[in-house]
């Protein structure tokens, strides 16, 4: 029989896009306001590989990530989910956008195996959280070969680049959490 162990905390990771960028200061704002000071801030990326958000967010979407410096419970990634979604309501409630949608806040989390991000969408690869919030481990992190995509992983989360980034968020978060190296 296994044992219960303590949940060790995670790295927050939120990505943060849209074609404004005042949109992304705006949502940066709240996160900052909310989970304390950013430890590392991605380059700003262009979002090219779909159109599925054009209709509600317009073309030429750029994409930012934050990571934060206090770790947080995983447990939280429901609220917190529930939380951004809530922001993005109440800048869209403020029509200063011609957009529906003038951002989109995604809160996942990171810790040395695994990039898991919230949903409010079920699939086949998601486990269901809590209050109609999903997870999925979008990507997994394999000793030679660094961070490696599912068969399910978005397309822009296959990209170099980002992988470049989360592999910081990798090594700031071994040093924070003090755990050795997988």
């Amino acid at each position: 029989m296994g044992s219960v162990r303590p949940v060790r905390p995670v790295l927050l990771v939120v990505a943060v896009f849209s074609r404004h960028e005042e949109a992304i200061a705006w949502a940066q704002k709240r996160l900052e306001e909310h989970f304390g000071p950013v430890a590392l801030e991605s380059p700003v990326f262009e979002f090219e590989q779909t159109d599925y958000y054009q209709s509600s967010m317009g073309r030429g979407l750029k994409k930012q990530f934050f990571a934060f410096e206090h770790l947080i419970d995983p447990a939280r990634l429901p609220e917190i989910k529930l939380l951004t979604n809530t922001w993005e309501e109440q800048l869209a409630q403020g029509r200063r956008f011609p957009e529906p949608r003038p951002v989109n806040i995604d809160p996942g989390y990171l810790e040395l195996g695994k990039l898991v991000l919230a949903s409010t969408k079920d699939h086949a690869h998601r486990i269901y959280l809590s209050q109609g919030i999903y997870a999925e481990v979008t990507l997994h992190y394999l000793r030679n070969q660094g961070w490696t995509p599912w068969p399910w992983t978005f397309p822009d989360y296959r990209r170099k680049e980002y992988h470049e980034f989360f592999l910081q968020c990798r090594e700031f978060y071994r040093q924070r959490s003090g755990q050795c190296t997988q």
